[in-house]
């Protein structure tokens, strides 16, 4: 949908105006494009004495033709860079900030006390003014759950707290991030780094992610920009919105897509699968039989790579107001559906080794919502099922994680009145709705065969929505 004050803000008389006011400023989001490289421009690393990752990184950003510099703190990076084959540079001279920078990435794995975050103070101090618009900042850590000590893992949750300011005060459409590295999964990293670093985590802003070890073999993509070449994906919800923009992202990078909807949208279903040179599948995912069914046009298709749960309804009231069967309905689609597919697909061999299963949660189902009960707890369940089955599905090598979009610019939000509407685009950090290819850049990142090493997350595409943690 048009949004005519993101126009009427970035033209020279609205900008003024803007300012004058105290309105917000949103800019125009830089999103990618096929061919785009991953960054353009340069990455200021940081970090303390005892950073870990960064042979890691050098190797990463080699693998990505990015442009490095070191800050003051981190002279250890140029030799690191340099035994990896990586040119890079010291940025700043003399304790002044240098050249304006794409992203900052600070290795903070080697903080292992609260007393030695003058680190990351010194470090964001100097830089956070260098960062050009539209930029990405990362900041790396161990997860607190698995440190060897209170008081390392103090400091490293910690983390969350700063990275989610850094994400309210640095404007510009720049978008900051955690992660957290598990000990060993460190060769996991790159199909993370790759998406957040890159214009396609355009909406996703103040996530913490957490990277493990790998819960299958995987693999490195020959052609990162086709990194699904040859998988086979199945995308309920697909004839139109978000569901659409899954399925086009999807056959950009290389898939093979089965695109799924109910009878009742046949038409406009063959219309995207036409599109994407894919099949498509009328089906009513909450009828009872639809495990079976789905299993079985598995199986002839000699099995899946990737399902993506997208299909999702709402039936809005009160719950005081609500009808039996608007509850019943609501969590029948968007939940105990997903569960009884993944679990028939699972034992009945219908998804390949190291398969992946991408759901569609939301921000309802974080913040809850007015009206929404049973959305909300559909939602939430969501949640529920990727953190409770990620650990069980680890074994047969597959992955679980979830996508929770905020305001994204679809029909049915054009439908929401316009207080309401204005509202949800603009309490976020970057004041304005997201795209339905923010969602799908997204799941097409959790979908990929290199990213064995990320399962049961849940990444809010919100653009750092206001509402919910």
């Amino acid at each position: 949908m048009h949004d005519s004050y993101l126009n009427f803000a970035n033209s020279p008389m609205g900008a003024k105006l803007a300012g004058a006011f105290g309105l917000p400023k949103p800019l125009v989001l830089e999103r990618y494009q096929p061919g785009q490289a991953v960054i353009e421009g340069a990455v200021l690393l940081g970090g303390n004495a005892h950073s870990t990752l960064l042979p890691t990184l050098a190797q990463i950003f080699k693998s990505m033709n990015a442009q490095t510099l070191a800050h003051r703190q981190l002279p250890q990076w140029l030799a690191v860079a340099n035994t990896a084959g990586l040119m890079s540079g010291r940025w700043g001279v003399e304790d002044q900030p240098g050249e304006k920078v794409k992203a900052l990435v600070f290795d903070a794995t080697g903080l292992s006390d609260s007393s030695q975050s003058t680190a990351l103070y010194d470090f964001f101090h100097d830089a956070a003014r260098s960062v050009l618009p539209c930029g990405r900042v990362i900041v790396l850590g161990r997860p607190p759950e698995t440190c060897t000590g209170p008081r390392q893992a103090t400091i490293q949750r910690a983390l969350e707290g700063l990275t989610r300011s850094l994400a309210k005060e640095l404007k510009k459409a720049i978008t900051v991030q955690l992660v957290y590295v598990a000990e060993g999964a460190q060769g996991q990293l790159e199909s993370t780094l790759r998406f957040l670093l890159s214009a396609r985590s355009a909406y996703v802003s103040g996530q913490v992610i957490r990277v493990g070890a790998a819960v299958d073999a995987g693999e490195v993509p020959a052609d990162w920009s086709q990194h699904l070449a040859g998988k086979k994906v199945l995308v309920t919800g697909a004839s139109r919105g978000i569901g659409a923009s899954i399925a086009e992202v999807m056959a950009r990078e290389g898939a093979d897509v089965i695109c799924l909807d109910v009878p009742q949208a046949q038409d406009s279903l063959n219309a995207i699968a036409q599109q994407v040179a894919g099949k498509a599948i009328a089906l009513d995912i909450g009828a009872p039989d639809a495990p079976q069914v789905l299993a079985d046009a598995a199986l002839a298709d000699g099995g899946w790579d990737v399902i993506v749960h997208n299909a999702g309804i709402t039936r809005d009231k009160t719950i005081a107001n609500m009808k039996p069967y608007f509850w019943e309905m609501v969590v029948n689609v968007n939940l105990s559906a997903q569960e009884r597919i993944n679990e028939v697909l699972i034992e009945r061999g219908a998804l390949k080794s190291g398969a992946r299963i991408v759901c569609v949660s939301s921000i309802s189902g974080i913040a809850g919502n007015v009206g929404q009960t049973n959305y909300a707890l559909s939602k939430a369940g969501v949640v529920g099922m990727v953190h409770s089955t990620a650990p069980h599905f680890a074994p047969k090598g597959i992955t679980i994680n979830a996508v929770a979009p905020g305001f994204i610019e679809t029909a049915m939000t054009a439908a929401i009145p316009f207080a309401v509407r204005e509202a949800g685009r603009r309490m976020n950090s970057l004041s304005q709705g997201g795209l339905p290819q923010d969602v799908a850049e997204a799941i097409a990142w959790f979908a990929s065969p290199a990213s064995g090493g990320v399962t049961g997350n849940v990444v809010r595409v919100c653009g750092q929505s206001i509402m919910g943690a």
